[in-house]
């Protein structure tokens, strides 16, 4: 039995860094293409399913953002559902718990949402198709008191004969979880035994951005978010299509998201370097979809500097973002730096006292504005 995993929409999110104040640009430009990239990659995994001749889709929680994203998030939510085939299984995860805010439960989504749409909101199993179960482990609250995982498998016998089981949840594993003491973490041991006595056939897991398999065990893993929504993320973008049955499973990432928070390092200490930076980033492939972090060390003049302003000031209108780190760059100005100024006179013996004195940081600034001022009336 075919089908795919997928989890982490989070329909709705805002990434506030995005574009916001890019000259040229309204603030949040950038948001809206990330928000219906979001949109897209939920298409694209429709086409996946599709395409691969699944049997159901079934998205392992955090469908929105929260429970209180508005009617505009519900109904385009609703409208990329309509294009899928193949029966789509909505859990509820951290992110929109089943408690009486529930956005699934809501009027707006109840009026368009699509009749192959089914939303996990009562635990324990359920048929898809016959020959098909799966059994949800639903999040009924922010915070809960216990390994909702654990607790669907403690309820089960094996599967029936000629049925297939997967059990679908959201939440840490004890592997991966930071917090020990965190009575919602889930136990990859009881997923395993369950795995071994037939049980379940597979675990789906949301909560997880990148993609991940359980060392050892393939049929215990996460399928990543199907769009990147942080740059800690080390493998994002992806679904998973599974074929299970009694025997094991095949698990293929598939991927379908299409941006990419990334981080780069640049050490400059010369103008090759700053030129090779400016080249790099003409390079990438799609700017307008990358939010890039970019860590700047090295010693450079003041000229140099301005230089680096000005390579970055070039690549920030087509950027989904940038930020830069120059907190490790040393601005040293020469010789050069204050003939380059132009000045004569008193002006000249100050810009010859602040380069002298470069070392302070008001001192740095003032040089600095110098230079900006001399060079506003022609080319750097």
């Amino acid at each position: 039995m075919r089908f795919v995993h997928t989890a982490d929409w989070q329909l709705g999110m805002t990434r506030r860094f995005l574009g916001a104040g890019r000259p040229g640009q309204a603030a949040g430009e950038a948001q809206a293409r990330f928000a219906q990239a979001r949109l897209d990659a939920v298409v694209a995994l429709g086409r996946v399913a599709t395409d691969e001749g699944a049997a159901f889709v079934v998205v392992c929680g955090d469908v929105f953002e929260s429970n209180l994203v508005g009617p505009d998030v519900v109904g385009r939510a609703c409208e990329a559902l309509r294009g899928f085939t193949v029966p789509v299984l909505l859990l509820p995860g951290n992110h929109d718990p089943a408690d009486a805010a529930l956005v699934t439960r809501r009027a707006d989504f109840a009026r368009r949402c699509p009749p192959h749409v089914t939303v996990l909101d009562r635990a324990g199993v359920h048929e898809v198709a016959p020959g098909i179960e799966v059994v949800a482990a639903p999040w009924t609250s922010k915070r809960p008191l216990s390994d909702l995982v654990a607790d669907q498998l403690r309820a089960l016998d094996p599967a029936p004969s000629g049925v297939v089981r997967v059990l679908a949840g959201h939440g840490a594993v004890d592997v991966l979880s930071p917090d020990a003491h965190d009575p919602a973490v889930v136990h990859t041991d009881l997923c395993r035994a369950a795995l071994a006595d037939g049980r379940v056939h597979y675990v789906a897991l949301g909560d997880r951005h990148s993609t991940w398999a359980l060392p050892g065990e393939s049929r215990i893993g996460y399928s990543g978010a199907p769009e990147v929504t942080s740059h800690d993320e080390t493998d994002p973008g992806n679904v998973l299509v599974v074929d299970a049955g009694p025997d094991g499973a095949v698990v293929r990432p598939v991927r379908v998201g299409r941006w990419a928070f990334t981080r780069d390092h640049a050490t400059l200490d010369s103008d090759a370097d700053l030129a090779a930076l400016d080249a790099r980033l003409s390079a990438l492939a799609a700017p307008e979809r990358t939010a890039l972090r970019l860590l700047c060390e090295g010693t450079l003049t003041l000229r140099q500097r301005a230089r680096l302003d000005d390579v970055l000031a070039a690549h920030v209108p087509v950027l989904a973002a940038l930020e830069v780190d120059t907190t490790e760059l040393v601005t040293r100005p020469d010789d050069a730096d204050v003939e380059a100024l132009g000045l004569s006179g008193f002006a000249a013996s100050a810009a010859a006292e602040l380069a002298a004195d470069a070392a302070d940081a008001e001192a740095l600034d003032a040089l600095g504005l110098l230079h900006r001022l001399a060079g506003t009336g022609g080319e750097r």
